[in-house]
């Protein structure tokens, strides 16, 4: 299967069956957009729900803001032939990692879903909150998503590194 990851302030619009988009959240949120009909879907992923009202961004950073990268996510999936109708959505992400931060990830976790209530998208699976980074899933073609805390995934075990030891004709060196 080929595997697309996206960072924040990407989306992927994908209609190729054995296709998984893949990212990785903290604060931040995915959505998942499904049309099951014409078999075309997309994963987007967002810093924060809206700028503020003193924020001023640059064109090159409204993708990091959930109201422009959900429209971006909308379009593509619609320029490639999906019914807005029939859009069907998964929201994943919202932790509240960081103490100092705030409720930020509840913040974009409510963005999100009102966003897809306002534009009458029907939601299916969520998975937001808690203080846990998560990795999600998404396979377009089928619809299907699915998520994992990181904490969850196996540790990486590294191998030892080998001490070797210099030579010695049994002298002592001082350097």
């Amino acid at each position: 299967m080929r595997r697309i990851n996206i960072i924040q302030g990407e989306h992927c619009v994908v209609s190729e069956p054995d296709t998984m988009v893949t990212t990785l959240l903290g604060s931040c949120i995915a959505v998942c957009l499904n049309d099951s009909v014409s078999r075309i879907g997309g994963m987007n992923h967002f810093l924060l729900g809206e700028p503020g009202a003193d924020v001023k961004p640059r064109p090159d950073e409204m993708q990091r803001y959930g109201v422009h990268a959900m429209e971006l996510l909308i379009n593509g999936m619609m320029a490639k032939g999906a019914s807005r109708a029939r859009l069907k959505g998964h929201i994943y992400g919202g932790a509240n990692i960081i103490a100092g931060l705030g409720s930020i990830g509840s913040q974009n976790a409510e963005f999100a879903r009102r966003f897809l209530e306002t534009e009458g998208i029907e939601i299916g699976h969520v998975d937001i909150g808690g203080r846990s980074a998560r990795k999600v899933e998404f396979i377009p073609y089928q619809g299907l998503s699915r998520s994992k805390n990181v904490s969850d995934a196996v540790p990486l075990v590294r191998a030892p590194v080998p001490v070797i030891a210099p030579p010695s004709d049994g002298e002592l060196e001082l350097f």
